[in-house]
């Protein structure tokens, strides 16, 4: 690749590259590409199915318990340590099967929102992924379009870049073709655009030169790009983790020392405290969390919602605010001119001739606004020919054009009325007269006030007549005469009062953020059911002080006439006023805030720039399909939270079993063996958690992750098991007589099958036989119902340290894990309906 670019000309850098101005031929496209990779910031490859599996035994008590077989092995116990290694081995095989599975149907999933570039092959216009890109290609650029590559301009037509990335600067930067320096500083490279960076306005041919890592994005540090937060359930899985940690540290050791000093084998008590971890330790909570994710992310795809980060699912579950635009997502999206009107509020063809003029001839940005007016209005553009433009941007919230026809020449500006008076020193009267603003600037506003309450979107037309070869520059963008107005009207999508109570009664509260006026998006509010909204303006944001607009953001129901940047700092300070945020956006502007929210939301018919930043990409523009999502987000939350549930509380339950079992027992009450693939067997049916049904009521308010719930649920229900755990040692060992291998398997039967059961007891707050599991759940959770009492019978079971039991055994058996559902079912009653002192509802699953 070439370093420096921007000292030479296009045709120097088409040689350097050995390309031409009609592109690169297919073949030598896909020769490039496997040459310099895709053009991506990730890995350049999958990672490998091997290092996939590796990563499974990344767990520090998982490493401990294959180092510890190996030392058995060393020290002569081979039958047992292969075991434990075989039983290792499968469980990690496991893992990577699911996570596998999960990653290559998400990859799937997000080939469908994949962002292409316009780009040139054997001179033809072509549609390409990103990814594809090559240094020689010719890539063909437009407003809204992020720059995939460092490039040299070949051509442009007014091209402004946002290149805040890399330079800070708020403002646009305009690009054009010329050559610079060697040494000129990135900032001041204004014939190069860089990947990352995107089109405000204008158009564009360019020469790509840099892809992927080479470009100056892929030199920037992992840890300085933009990066998403943490999500909330990231970090609720990431403490629990260091809960899990301080008990099976505290736990383990204490088993240890307790076993030691009964005298038990060293080695033994050792692979007994370790396989004890492992056994606390929920080993598949991360294939379980991906395969929910995934599954999550297929049944949101038949929804029409596809997911571009699959820890934003969690997060669209939790939402509890959504920032929407009204255009397309409230309103039909369907903008039509009402009428052009002069300054009295009559019809004037001369306000609407001008207002045409210039959205048609316009070269930048083509807004819906533009396209409206441009259909309303089928003059003829014979004879007239556009002099200059000055484009529109987000500062200035107008656009200048200037034209000629045979005998005037005449600037003509279009934009936000308060921006567009900003510029005029005369008015046009309804009688053709031209006077003093001054004169006329009270008559302008009220009548731009009377429109915009009737929900009307108002542009200010305004125009000068220029002398024969003087261009309008921003400069010269002074001293215009306005003319009228224009309205426009985009009128609310049926049904959607109706949807927005959907989403009210989902625990989802809905704010407008528009840069509308505040009398325009208050009149829309009205339409759409919110009976008295409060309004904030971008002006009096920016008045506000932090703690100011921290204690007002979440009473706020509009916030109109906003400047772009700060969409970004409303979410902030949602996110700062304990709220998990959705922004919901599809234009240029919307990148930092869609950034910014905990999930970040756009539509497959967005600007490159916002689909990009988006974690969500709704295939529908659409209220309707955006709830879907969120319903299916919460029950991929919820049948996460059931596996940790059910995981920690049995888990806890065998941990507090086995320390008290050490102490009365003269063996252990399972072999180090034993107790893996007791872990192995109870992890079997859980796998099916994604599948699982969920309850109705926990679908109806946003799901949040609460640590102290999960405590004392793991405390209460773990404390459970062990008490039946003690009954079926109290069985064993005093009224059946058991020796120590008749003992170990009865227990293992036991543990094993009302681990099983118990899913279908605690996956529900209401009563098991009113709310069914899923057919997957079911039918797992059968199966190993059935396998588990012939395991003793099996050839190899006696290398596990099992022998067979009577049919008396299995009875007793019987009797003491049907006593334990039905007691875990009352106390799951009591547990929810606050009949235990020391227990709270939780506010999550």
């Amino acid at each position: 690749m070439v370093e420096i670019f921007w000292d030479r000309s296009g045709e120097e850098a088409i040689q350097q590259l050995s390309t031409s101005t009609s592109g690169l031929s297919l073949e030598e496209a896909d020769i490039r590409l496997k040459e310099y990779g895709p053009n991506s910031m990730g890995s350049r490859t999958k990672m490998p199915g091997i290092v996939l599996f590796l990563a499974q035994f990344k767990s520090p008590v998982t490493i401990l318990l294959v180092a510890a077989s190996c030392l058995s092995i060393i020290l002569g116990d081979l039958s047992d340590a292969a075991i434990i290694l075989f039983i290792i081995f499968i469980s990690s095989g496991l893992g990577y099967w699911q996570e596998r599975g999960a990653a290559n149907a998400i990859n799937e999933l997000l080939k469908m929102v994949q962002l292409k570039c316009l780009l040139l092959r054997n001179g033809t216009a072509t549609e390409q992924p990103v990814e594809r890109l090559v240094p020689g290609d010719i890539v063909i650029l437009s407003a809204g379009d992020i720059i995939p590559g460092d490039c040299l301009l070949l051509e442009s037509n007014s091209l402004f870049i946002d290149e805040a990335t890399f330079t800070g600067e708020t403002y646009p930067v305009e690009k054009m073709p010329c050559i610079l320096p060697a040494n000129t500083p990135l900032a001041g490279r204004t014939n190069a655009l860089f990947m990352g960076s995107y089109v405000i306005s204008g158009k564009a041919t360019a020469l790509i030169v840099k892809t992927g890592r080479q470009t100056e994005l892929g030199k920037i540090s992992g840890s300085l790009r933009l990066k998403k937060p943490e999500t909330d359930f990231e970090k609720g899985i990431r403490h629990f983790g260091y809960l899990l940690m301080e008990i099976t540290l505290v736990l383990v050791f204490c088993i240890f020392a307790i076993n030691i000093l009964l005298h038990k084998p060293a080695l033994d008590s050792f692979l007994f405290s370790l396989a004890l971890a492992v056994g606390l330790t929920p080993q598949l909570l991360p294939a379980i969390v991906s395969v929910n994710l995934a599954v999550g992310a297929r049944a949101m795809a038949r929804k029409r919602v596809i997911v571009k980060r699959l820890s934003a699912i969690e997060n669209f579950g939790s939402m509890n605010i959504l920032c929407s635009d009204k255009t397309g997502t409230i309103t039909q999206g369907k903008v039509v001119v009402k009428d052009a009107l002069d300054l009295a509020g009559n019809h004037s063809p001369k306000t609407l001739r001008l207002g045409w003029l210039n959205a048609s001839f316009q070269q930048g940005f083509q807004n819906p606004l533009d396209q409206a007016i441009c259909n309303n209005w089928q003059g003829s553009l014979a004879g007239i020919c556009v002099e200059a433009e000055i484009p529109y941007d987000f500062i200035r919230k107008r656009l200048t054009i200037q034209v000629a026809d045979k005998e005037d020449h005449y600037a003509i500006t279009k934009g936000a009325l308060q921006c567009v008076i900003d510029i005029c020193n005369r008015v046009e009267t309804a009688d053709g007269q031209i006077v003093a603003l001054a004169d006329q600037l009270d008559v302008v506003l009220e009548k731009y006030e009377a429109l915009s309450k009737e929900g009307l979107r108002v542009l200010g037309v305004a125009y000068k007549p220029m002398k024969p070869g003087t261009l309008v520059s921003r400069q010269e963008e002074t001293d215009m005469i306005f003319i009228g107005f224009i309205t426009l009207y985009d009128p609310p999508k049926d049904g959607i009062v109706e949807t927005i109570g959907q989403l009210r009664d989902a625990g989802v509260q809905l704010k407008l953020i528009t840069g509308d006026n505040a009398l325009v998006a208050e009149s829309l509010a009205r339409q759409i059911g919110i009976a008295a909204p409060v309004v904030l303006t971008g002006a009096q944001l920016r008045s506000l002080s932090d703690r100011a607009l921290l204690q007002q953001v979440s009473h706020t129901d509009i916030f109109a006439a906003l400047e772009p940047n700060q969409k970004e700092r409303i979410i902030v300070f949602l996110k700062r006023a304990g709220h998990v945020v959705g922004f919901l956006g599809d234009g240029i502007n919307d990148a930092p805030a869609l950034h910014a929210a905990d999930v970040g939301i756009s539509v497959d018919t967005a600007v490159d720039v916002a689909r990009q930043a988006a974690d969500i990409v709704l295939l529908d523009h659409d209220l309707n399909t955006l709830l879907t999502g969120v319903i299916e987000g919460r029950k991929t939350f919820a049948n996460t939270m059931k596996y940790i549930f059910m995981a920690t509380s049995a888990n806890f339950g065998n941990m507090f079993s086995m320390a008290g079992a050490s102490l009365f027992l003269g063996f252990l009450p399972l072999l180090p063996k034993q107790l893996l693939i007791t872990n192995l067997l109870t992890d079997f049916p859980e796998m099916a958690i994604a599948y699982d049904r969920v309850d109705a009521a926990a679908l109806r308010k946003p799901l949040h992750w609460d640590l102290g719930f999960i405590k004392r649920f793991m405390i209460v229900f773990g404390l459970l098991s062990s008490v039946f755990d003690y009954l079926t040692f109290f069985v064993l060992l005093y009224l059946l007589d058991m020796n120590e291998a008749q003992f170990q398997t009865g227990w293992f039967v036991e543990s094993v099958i009302s681990a099983a059961l118990i899913v279908l007891v605690v996956r529900t707050r209401r009563s098991f036989l009113k709310n069914l599991p899923g057919k997957a759940l079911s039918l797992a959770t059968g199966l190993l119902v059935l396998l588990v009492p012939f395991i003793p019978f099996l050839p190899f079971a006696g290398l596990l340290g099992f022998t067979r039991l009577s049919a008396p055994v299995y009875g007793w058996l019987l009797l003491v894990i049907v006593a334990y559902i039905l007691s875990a079912e009352m106390v799951k009653h009591l547990f929810y309906r606050k009949k235990v002192p020391f227990l709270h509802r939780p506010s999550s699953a």
